[in-house]
Protein backbone atom coordinates (compact mmCIF):
# COMPACT_ATOMS: atom_id res chain seq x y z
CA UNK A 1 0.00 0.00 0.00
CA UNK A 2 1.05 3.60 -0.58
CA UNK A 3 0.57 6.30 2.04
CA UNK A 4 1.38 9.87 0.93
CA UNK A 5 2.64 12.21 3.61
CA UNK A 6 -0.23 14.67 3.64
CA UNK A 7 1.07 17.07 6.29
CA UNK A 8 2.39 20.06 4.36
CA UNK A 9 4.47 21.07 7.42
CA UNK A 10 6.36 17.80 7.37
CA UNK A 11 8.76 19.09 4.76
CA UNK A 12 9.89 17.04 1.80
CA UNK A 13 11.71 14.02 3.24
CA UNK A 14 14.16 12.37 0.90
CA UNK A 15 13.74 15.04 -1.79
CA UNK A 16 17.42 16.10 -2.04
CA UNK A 17 18.63 12.59 -2.82
CA UNK A 18 15.83 12.06 -5.37
CA UNK A 19 16.73 15.35 -7.06
CA UNK A 20 20.37 14.27 -7.10
CA UNK A 21 19.36 11.09 -8.94
CA UNK A 22 17.53 13.14 -11.56
CA UNK A 23 20.45 15.55 -11.84
CA UNK A 24 23.12 12.93 -12.59
CA UNK A 25 21.06 11.11 -15.24
CA UNK A 26 20.44 14.29 -17.22
CA UNK A 27 23.89 15.74 -16.51
CA UNK A 28 25.51 12.67 -18.09
CA UNK A 29 23.30 13.04 -21.16
CA UNK A 30 24.43 16.64 -21.76
CA UNK A 31 28.02 16.54 -20.51
CA UNK A 32 29.05 14.12 -23.25
CA UNK A 33 28.21 16.75 -25.88
CA UNK A 34 31.19 18.88 -24.91
CA UNK A 35 33.38 15.81 -24.42
CA UNK A 36 32.67 14.17 -27.79
CA UNK A 37 35.24 16.14 -29.85
CA UNK A 38 37.99 15.33 -27.32
CA UNK A 39 36.98 11.66 -27.24
CA UNK A 40 36.84 11.56 -31.03
CA UNK A 41 40.38 12.93 -31.26
CA UNK A 42 41.80 10.54 -28.66
CA UNK A 43 40.30 7.41 -30.21
CA UNK A 44 40.45 8.64 -33.82
CA UNK A 45 36.74 7.84 -33.97
CA UNK A 46 34.26 8.29 -36.80
CA UNK A 47 30.96 10.16 -36.51
CA UNK A 48 29.26 6.76 -36.10
CA UNK A 49 31.52 5.92 -33.17
CA UNK A 50 30.92 9.13 -31.23
CA UNK A 51 27.26 9.03 -32.25
CA UNK A 52 26.92 5.65 -30.53
CA UNK A 53 28.39 7.11 -27.33
CA UNK A 54 25.34 9.39 -27.11
CA UNK A 55 22.73 7.29 -28.92
CA UNK A 56 23.65 4.14 -27.00
CA UNK A 57 22.90 5.84 -23.68
CA UNK A 58 19.60 7.21 -25.00
CA UNK A 59 18.56 3.92 -26.59
CA UNK A 60 19.19 1.81 -23.49
CA UNK A 61 17.61 4.47 -21.29
CA UNK A 62 14.50 4.69 -23.47
CA UNK A 63 13.92 0.98 -24.08
CA UNK A 64 14.32 -0.02 -20.43
CA UNK A 65 12.41 2.87 -18.80
CA UNK A 66 9.13 0.96 -18.58
CA UNK A 67 10.92 -2.13 -17.28
CA UNK A 68 12.62 -0.02 -14.61
CA UNK A 69 9.28 1.34 -13.49
CA UNK A 70 7.77 -2.14 -13.24
CA UNK A 71 10.72 -3.44 -11.23
CA UNK A 72 10.19 -0.58 -8.77
CA UNK A 73 6.47 -1.29 -8.52
CA UNK A 74 7.12 -4.99 -7.83
CA UNK A 75 10.29 -5.02 -5.68
CA UNK A 76 10.24 -1.57 -4.07
CA UNK A 77 10.94 1.87 -5.49
CA UNK A 78 13.50 2.86 -2.86
CA UNK A 79 15.35 -0.43 -3.36
CA UNK A 80 15.43 -0.03 -7.14
CA UNK A 81 16.46 3.62 -6.77
CA UNK A 82 19.42 2.51 -4.65
CA UNK A 83 20.34 -0.32 -7.03
CA UNK A 84 19.99 2.02 -9.99
CA UNK A 85 22.15 4.71 -8.40
CA UNK A 86 24.84 2.19 -7.48
CA UNK A 87 24.75 0.68 -10.98
CA UNK A 88 24.95 4.18 -12.48
CA UNK A 89 28.03 4.97 -10.38
CA UNK A 90 29.74 1.70 -11.34
CA UNK A 91 28.96 1.97 -15.06
CA UNK A 92 30.13 5.60 -14.99
CA UNK A 93 33.41 4.32 -13.60
CA UNK A 94 33.60 1.84 -16.49
CA UNK A 95 33.13 4.78 -18.88
CA UNK A 96 35.90 6.70 -17.14
CA UNK A 97 38.39 3.81 -17.41
CA UNK A 98 37.43 2.72 -20.95
CA UNK A 99 40.60 1.92 -22.88
CA UNK A 100 39.02 1.88 -26.33
CA UNK A 101 36.12 3.42 -28.19
CA UNK A 102 34.11 0.19 -28.16
CA UNK A 103 34.65 -0.27 -24.43
CA UNK A 104 33.28 3.24 -23.93
CA UNK A 105 30.27 2.57 -26.18
CA UNK A 106 29.41 -0.64 -24.28
CA UNK A 107 29.86 1.15 -20.95
CA UNK A 108 27.52 3.91 -22.12
CA UNK A 109 24.86 1.34 -23.04
CA UNK A 110 25.19 -0.10 -19.52
CA UNK A 111 25.07 3.39 -18.02
CA UNK A 112 21.85 4.10 -19.93
CA UNK A 113 20.37 0.85 -18.60
CA UNK A 114 21.28 1.90 -15.05
CA UNK A 115 19.65 5.29 -15.64
CA UNK A 116 16.49 3.49 -16.80
CA UNK A 117 16.37 1.61 -13.49
CA UNK A 118 17.04 4.77 -11.48
CA UNK A 119 14.96 7.47 -13.14
CA UNK A 120 11.39 6.02 -13.03
CA UNK A 121 11.68 5.56 -9.27
CA UNK A 122 12.13 9.32 -8.85
CA UNK A 123 8.75 10.13 -10.41
CA UNK A 124 7.05 7.22 -8.63
CA UNK A 125 8.45 8.15 -5.20
CA UNK A 126 7.56 11.83 -5.64
CA UNK A 127 4.03 10.74 -6.51
CA UNK A 128 3.48 8.38 -3.58
CA UNK A 129 5.50 9.92 -0.72
CA UNK A 130 4.00 13.40 -0.66
CA UNK A 131 0.59 14.98 -0.35
CA UNK A 132 -0.86 17.17 -3.09
CA UNK A 133 0.76 20.45 -2.00
CA UNK A 134 4.10 18.81 -1.32
CA UNK A 135 3.96 16.97 -4.64
CA UNK A 136 3.45 20.20 -6.56
CA UNK A 137 6.50 21.77 -4.89
CA UNK A 138 8.57 18.60 -5.36
CA UNK A 139 7.88 18.36 -9.08
CA UNK A 140 8.59 22.07 -9.52
CA UNK A 141 11.98 21.57 -7.87
CA UNK A 142 12.62 18.52 -10.03
CA UNK A 143 11.97 20.59 -13.16
CA UNK A 144 14.40 23.25 -11.97
CA UNK A 145 16.97 20.57 -11.13
CA UNK A 146 16.77 18.98 -14.57
CA UNK A 147 17.14 22.38 -16.23
CA UNK A 148 20.16 23.12 -14.04
CA UNK A 149 21.63 19.73 -14.96
CA UNK A 150 21.42 20.63 -18.66
CA UNK A 151 23.32 23.88 -18.08
CA UNK A 152 25.91 22.31 -15.78
CA UNK A 153 26.40 19.46 -18.21
CA UNK A 154 27.61 21.95 -20.79
CA UNK A 155 29.49 24.54 -18.69
CA UNK A 156 30.78 22.48 -15.74
CA UNK A 157 31.53 19.57 -18.06
CA UNK A 158 33.64 21.80 -20.27
CA UNK A 159 35.46 23.19 -17.22
CA UNK A 160 36.22 19.70 -15.84
CA UNK A 161 37.59 18.51 -19.20
CA UNK A 162 39.73 21.61 -19.65
CA UNK A 163 41.00 21.47 -16.04
CA UNK A 164 42.45 18.03 -16.87
CA UNK A 165 42.33 16.94 -13.22
CA UNK A 166 45.17 14.48 -12.50
CA UNK A 167 45.67 14.19 -16.27
CA UNK A 168 42.22 12.62 -16.64
CA UNK A 169 40.94 14.88 -19.47
CA UNK A 170 37.36 13.81 -20.34
CA UNK A 171 37.39 10.79 -18.04
CA UNK A 172 36.68 12.83 -14.90
CA UNK A 173 33.17 13.74 -16.13
CA UNK A 174 32.31 10.08 -15.55
CA UNK A 175 34.52 9.30 -12.56
CA UNK A 176 32.93 11.99 -10.38
CA UNK A 177 29.74 9.92 -10.39
CA UNK A 178 31.31 7.22 -8.19
CA UNK A 179 31.52 9.20 -4.91
CA UNK A 180 28.22 10.93 -5.71
CA UNK A 181 26.52 7.58 -6.26
CA UNK A 182 27.89 6.05 -3.05
CA UNK A 183 26.73 9.04 -0.98
CA UNK A 184 23.30 8.94 -2.64
CA UNK A 185 22.86 5.23 -1.90
CA UNK A 186 23.70 5.85 1.77
CA UNK A 187 21.28 8.79 1.98
CA UNK A 188 18.51 6.83 0.23
CA UNK A 189 18.15 4.55 3.25
CA UNK A 190 16.08 7.30 4.91
CA UNK A 191 13.47 7.27 2.12
CA UNK A 192 10.31 5.28 2.99
CA UNK A 193 9.82 2.16 0.89
CA UNK A 194 6.81 1.79 -1.40
CA UNK A 195 5.60 -0.83 -3.85
CA UNK A 196 2.42 -2.04 -5.53
CA UNK A 197 0.69 -5.08 -4.09
CA UNK A 198 -0.12 -6.41 -7.57
CA UNK A 199 2.44 -5.00 -9.97
CA UNK A 200 2.62 -6.00 -13.61
CA UNK A 201 5.14 -8.66 -14.58
CA UNK A 202 8.22 -7.82 -16.59
CA UNK A 203 7.85 -8.53 -20.32
CA UNK A 204 11.37 -9.84 -20.94
CA UNK A 205 10.65 -11.21 -24.41
CA UNK A 206 9.10 -7.92 -25.54
CA UNK A 207 12.05 -5.95 -24.21
CA UNK A 208 14.57 -8.17 -25.99
CA UNK A 209 12.67 -7.93 -29.29
CA UNK A 210 12.37 -4.14 -29.06
CA UNK A 211 16.01 -3.69 -28.02
CA UNK A 212 17.31 -5.99 -30.75
CA UNK A 213 15.17 -4.40 -33.44
CA UNK A 214 16.05 -0.81 -32.55
CA UNK A 215 19.76 -1.56 -32.14
CA UNK A 216 19.93 -3.34 -35.51
CA UNK A 217 18.08 -0.40 -37.06
CA UNK A 218 20.30 2.25 -35.46
CA UNK A 219 23.68 0.65 -36.16
CA UNK A 220 23.47 0.48 -39.98
CA UNK A 221 22.07 4.01 -40.15
CA UNK A 222 25.08 5.27 -38.20
CA UNK A 223 27.73 3.14 -39.89
CA UNK A 224 26.35 3.30 -43.44
CA UNK A 225 27.50 6.82 -44.47
CA UNK A 226 31.10 6.41 -43.31
CA UNK A 227 31.41 2.90 -44.87
CA UNK A 228 29.76 3.92 -48.17
CA UNK A 229 26.69 1.76 -47.49
CA UNK A 230 28.15 -1.80 -47.64
CA UNK A 231 26.05 -4.81 -48.63
CA UNK A 232 25.20 -5.89 -45.08
CA UNK A 233 23.23 -2.69 -44.37
CA UNK A 234 20.09 -3.92 -46.17
CA UNK A 235 19.85 -7.42 -44.58
CA UNK A 236 20.55 -5.98 -41.13
CA UNK A 237 17.81 -3.41 -41.63
CA UNK A 238 15.39 -6.11 -42.80
CA UNK A 239 16.18 -8.21 -39.72
CA UNK A 240 15.55 -5.11 -37.57
CA UNK A 241 12.16 -4.54 -39.18
CA UNK A 242 11.33 -8.23 -38.69
CA UNK A 243 12.16 -8.08 -34.98
CA UNK A 244 10.11 -4.92 -34.52
CA UNK A 245 7.18 -6.55 -36.34
CA UNK A 246 7.52 -9.61 -34.08
CA UNK A 247 7.55 -7.25 -31.09
CA UNK A 248 4.23 -5.69 -32.17
CA UNK A 249 2.66 -9.14 -32.65
CA UNK A 250 3.91 -10.30 -29.25
CA UNK A 251 2.58 -7.18 -27.50
CA UNK A 252 -0.79 -7.64 -29.20
CA UNK A 253 -0.87 -11.23 -27.87
CA UNK A 254 0.00 -10.12 -24.32
CA UNK A 255 -2.54 -7.30 -24.37
CA UNK A 256 -5.28 -9.81 -25.24
CA UNK A 257 -4.31 -12.51 -22.73
CA UNK A 258 -2.33 -11.29 -19.72
CA UNK A 259 -2.40 -7.49 -19.58
CA UNK A 260 1.36 -7.37 -18.92
CA UNK A 261 2.29 -5.92 -22.32
CA UNK A 262 4.92 -3.18 -22.42
CA UNK A 263 2.95 -1.64 -25.26
CA UNK A 264 -0.68 -2.17 -26.18
CA UNK A 265 -0.91 -1.74 -29.99
CA UNK A 266 -4.49 -0.51 -29.45
CA UNK A 267 -2.92 2.81 -28.42
CA UNK A 268 -1.96 3.41 -32.04
CA UNK A 269 -5.52 2.88 -33.20
CA UNK A 270 -6.35 6.13 -31.43
CA UNK A 271 -5.57 8.44 -34.34
CA UNK A 272 -4.88 11.59 -32.33
CA UNK A 273 -2.56 9.82 -29.87
CA UNK A 274 -0.70 8.06 -32.69
CA UNK A 275 -0.05 11.41 -34.40
CA UNK A 276 0.95 12.95 -31.07
CA UNK A 277 3.48 10.17 -30.51
CA UNK A 278 4.87 10.76 -34.02
CA UNK A 279 5.26 14.47 -33.18
CA UNK A 280 7.20 13.58 -30.01
CA UNK A 281 9.44 11.27 -32.06
CA UNK A 282 10.34 13.84 -34.73
CA UNK A 283 10.69 16.80 -32.34
CA UNK A 284 12.95 14.93 -29.94
CA UNK A 285 14.97 13.54 -32.84
CA UNK A 286 16.25 17.07 -33.44
CA UNK A 287 17.74 17.76 -30.00
CA UNK A 288 20.62 15.30 -29.57
CA UNK A 289 21.57 15.55 -33.24
CA UNK A 290 21.84 19.33 -32.94
CA UNK A 291 23.99 19.23 -29.81
CA UNK A 292 26.33 16.60 -31.27
CA UNK A 293 26.83 18.31 -34.63
CA UNK A 294 27.11 21.76 -33.06
CA UNK A 295 29.71 20.54 -30.54
CA UNK A 296 31.82 19.12 -33.39
CA UNK A 297 31.44 22.39 -35.30
CA UNK A 298 32.48 24.54 -32.33
CA UNK A 299 35.44 22.52 -31.11
CA UNK A 300 36.80 20.74 -34.18
CA UNK A 301 35.66 23.20 -36.83
CA UNK A 302 36.11 26.50 -34.96
CA UNK A 303 38.84 25.43 -32.54
CA UNK A 304 37.03 26.39 -29.32
CA UNK A 305 38.02 24.68 -26.08
CA UNK A 306 35.47 22.45 -24.27
CA UNK A 307 34.83 25.16 -21.68
CA UNK A 308 34.35 27.85 -24.32
CA UNK A 309 31.97 25.61 -26.26
CA UNK A 310 30.03 24.68 -23.12
CA UNK A 311 29.73 28.31 -22.06
CA UNK A 312 28.35 29.18 -25.49
CA UNK A 313 25.62 26.59 -24.97
CA UNK A 314 24.65 28.05 -21.57
CA UNK A 315 22.46 30.97 -22.81
CA UNK A 316 20.40 28.53 -24.88
CA UNK A 317 19.86 26.39 -21.77
CA UNK A 318 18.90 29.49 -19.76
CA UNK A 319 16.38 30.46 -22.47
CA UNK A 320 15.04 26.90 -22.33
CA UNK A 321 14.47 27.18 -18.58
CA UNK A 322 12.74 30.56 -18.96
CA UNK A 323 10.38 29.28 -21.66
CA UNK A 324 9.69 26.13 -19.63
CA UNK A 325 8.58 28.37 -16.77
CA UNK A 326 6.37 30.53 -19.01
CA UNK A 327 4.90 27.77 -21.20
CA UNK A 328 2.22 26.37 -18.83
CA UNK A 329 0.65 29.80 -18.30
CA UNK A 330 0.75 30.61 -22.01
CA UNK A 331 -0.87 27.30 -22.90
CA UNK A 332 -3.59 27.88 -20.30
CA UNK A 333 -4.40 31.30 -21.79
CA UNK A 334 -3.83 30.68 -25.49
CA UNK A 335 -4.31 26.96 -25.92
CA UNK A 336 -2.11 24.50 -27.74
CA UNK A 337 -1.36 26.95 -30.54
CA UNK A 338 1.63 27.77 -28.31
CA UNK A 339 3.07 24.42 -29.37
CA UNK A 340 2.96 25.31 -33.06
CA UNK A 341 4.46 28.72 -32.31
CA UNK A 342 7.23 27.05 -30.32
CA UNK A 343 8.11 24.76 -33.24
CA UNK A 344 8.24 27.78 -35.58
CA UNK A 345 10.53 29.70 -33.18
CA UNK A 346 12.72 26.61 -32.70
CA UNK A 347 13.07 26.24 -36.48
CA UNK A 348 13.74 29.97 -36.86
CA UNK A 349 16.61 29.88 -34.37
CA UNK A 350 18.14 26.85 -36.08
CA UNK A 351 17.79 28.41 -39.53
CA UNK A 352 19.52 31.57 -38.28
CA UNK A 353 22.44 29.49 -36.99
CA UNK A 354 22.72 27.62 -40.29
CA UNK A 355 22.81 30.89 -42.27
CA UNK A 356 25.43 32.38 -39.94
CA UNK A 357 27.64 29.30 -40.18
CA UNK A 358 27.41 29.18 -43.97
CA UNK A 359 28.31 32.89 -44.20
CA UNK A 360 31.49 32.08 -42.25
CA UNK A 361 31.90 35.19 -40.10
CA UNK A 362 31.10 33.31 -36.89
CA UNK A 363 34.27 31.24 -37.25
CA UNK A 364 36.22 34.32 -36.17
CA UNK A 365 33.51 35.73 -33.88
CA UNK A 366 31.62 32.81 -32.24
CA UNK A 367 29.68 35.13 -29.92
CA UNK A 368 27.62 36.18 -32.94
CA UNK A 369 25.91 32.78 -32.58
CA UNK A 370 24.31 33.77 -29.27
CA UNK A 371 21.07 35.31 -30.66
CA UNK A 372 20.34 32.20 -32.71
CA UNK A 373 21.11 29.94 -29.75
CA UNK A 374 18.81 31.90 -27.43
CA UNK A 375 15.97 31.83 -29.97
CA UNK A 376 16.54 28.10 -30.50
CA UNK A 377 16.52 27.32 -26.77
CA UNK A 378 13.38 29.37 -26.18
CA UNK A 379 11.51 27.76 -29.06
CA UNK A 380 12.73 24.30 -28.12
CA UNK A 381 11.18 24.62 -24.65
CA UNK A 382 7.90 26.04 -25.99
CA UNK A 383 7.60 23.08 -28.34
CA UNK A 384 8.82 20.37 -25.96
CA UNK A 385 7.65 21.32 -22.46
CA UNK A 386 3.86 21.44 -23.11
CA UNK A 387 4.03 18.73 -25.79
CA UNK A 388 4.21 15.73 -23.48
CA UNK A 389 1.23 16.81 -21.37
CA UNK A 390 -0.81 17.48 -24.52
CA UNK A 391 0.01 14.11 -26.08
CA UNK A 392 -0.81 12.22 -22.87
CA UNK A 393 -4.17 13.97 -22.83
CA UNK A 394 -4.94 12.39 -26.21
CA UNK A 395 -4.85 8.85 -24.74
CA UNK A 396 -7.82 7.22 -23.05
CA UNK A 397 -7.83 7.53 -19.27
CA UNK A 398 -7.48 3.80 -18.55
CA UNK A 399 -4.34 3.70 -20.73
CA UNK A 400 -2.70 6.77 -19.16
CA UNK A 401 0.08 4.82 -17.42
CA UNK A 402 1.09 2.87 -20.52
CA UNK A 403 0.85 6.02 -22.65
CA UNK A 404 3.20 7.88 -20.27
CA UNK A 405 5.74 5.07 -20.45
CA UNK A 406 5.52 4.96 -24.23
CA UNK A 407 5.96 8.72 -24.62
CA UNK A 408 8.99 8.71 -22.31
CA UNK A 409 10.52 5.89 -24.34
CA UNK A 410 9.81 7.65 -27.64
CA UNK A 411 11.63 10.75 -26.36
CA UNK A 412 14.86 8.83 -25.85
CA UNK A 413 14.57 6.60 -28.92
CA UNK A 414 13.81 9.67 -31.03
CA UNK A 415 17.04 11.28 -29.84
CA UNK A 416 19.05 8.19 -30.80
CA UNK A 417 17.46 7.88 -34.25
CA UNK A 418 17.93 11.61 -34.86
CA UNK A 419 21.69 11.23 -34.43
CA UNK A 420 21.67 8.47 -37.03
CA UNK A 421 19.51 10.48 -39.45
CA UNK A 422 21.60 13.67 -39.19
CA UNK A 423 24.80 11.65 -39.63
CA UNK A 424 23.56 10.55 -43.06
CA UNK A 425 24.03 14.18 -44.12
CA UNK A 426 26.91 15.27 -41.84
CA UNK A 427 29.36 12.49 -42.75
CA UNK A 428 29.28 12.72 -46.59
CA UNK A 429 29.52 16.52 -46.53
CA UNK A 430 32.57 16.39 -44.25
CA UNK A 431 34.31 13.74 -46.35
CA UNK A 432 36.05 16.30 -48.54
CA UNK A 433 38.25 17.59 -45.72
CA UNK A 434 38.36 19.09 -42.23
CA UNK A 435 38.57 22.77 -43.21
CA UNK A 436 36.11 25.36 -41.96
CA UNK A 437 33.97 25.32 -45.07
CA UNK A 438 33.57 21.55 -44.87
CA UNK A 439 32.38 21.73 -41.25
CA UNK A 440 30.03 24.56 -42.22
CA UNK A 441 28.48 22.48 -45.02
CA UNK A 442 28.32 19.34 -42.85
CA UNK A 443 26.55 21.19 -40.05
CA UNK A 444 24.13 22.85 -42.47
CA UNK A 445 23.37 19.49 -44.11
CA UNK A 446 22.69 17.80 -40.79
CA UNK A 447 20.44 20.66 -39.69
CA UNK A 448 18.59 20.26 -42.98
CA UNK A 449 17.26 17.00 -41.55
CA UNK A 450 16.28 18.77 -38.32
CA UNK A 451 14.44 21.53 -40.18
CA UNK A 452 12.59 18.93 -42.24
CA UNK A 453 11.64 17.08 -39.04
CA UNK A 454 10.29 20.30 -37.53
CA UNK A 455 8.29 21.03 -40.68
CA UNK A 456 6.72 17.56 -40.42
CA UNK A 457 5.97 18.11 -36.72
CA UNK A 458 4.38 21.48 -37.45
CA UNK A 459 2.18 19.96 -40.16
CA UNK A 460 1.07 17.13 -37.84
CA UNK A 461 0.37 19.60 -35.04
CA UNK A 462 -1.78 21.86 -37.21
CA UNK A 463 -3.67 18.90 -38.70
CA UNK A 464 -4.36 17.42 -35.26
CA UNK A 465 -5.55 20.79 -33.92
CA UNK A 466 -7.85 21.08 -36.90
CA UNK A 467 -9.26 17.59 -36.32
CA UNK A 468 -9.80 18.26 -32.61
CA UNK A 469 -11.50 21.59 -33.31
CA UNK A 470 -13.99 19.76 -35.52
CA UNK A 471 -14.62 17.21 -32.79
CA UNK A 472 -13.30 14.29 -34.88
Amino acid sequence: MEHPLSDSKAGLPGLPVLLLGGFVTLFDLFVVNVAVPVIQQQFNASFAGVGLIIAGYELAFGILLIAGGRLGDRYGRRRMFSYGMLAFALTSTLCGFAGSLWMLIVARFLQGAAAALLFPQIYALLRVLYGEDQRRRAFARLGMTLGLAAICGQVLGGFIIEANILGSSWRMIFLINLPIGVLAVMAARRIPESRLAQAQRLDVKGLLLAAGGLLLLLFPLLEGPSRHWPWWILPMTLVAMGLLGWFIQWERHLARHSGDAVLDPALFRQGHFARGTAIVLVIYSTASSFFLCFALLLQTGMGLTPFQAGSLFAPASAAFMLASFLAPGWVQRRGNSVLAGGVAIYAGGMLLLVVQVLMGKVFDAPLQLLPGLVILGFGQALSMTPLLNWVLGLAKEHQAGMAAGLVSTVQQVGGALGIAASGMFFVPLLAGGAERQHYARAFAGAMGYNLLAMLIALGLLLYTHYQLSRGD
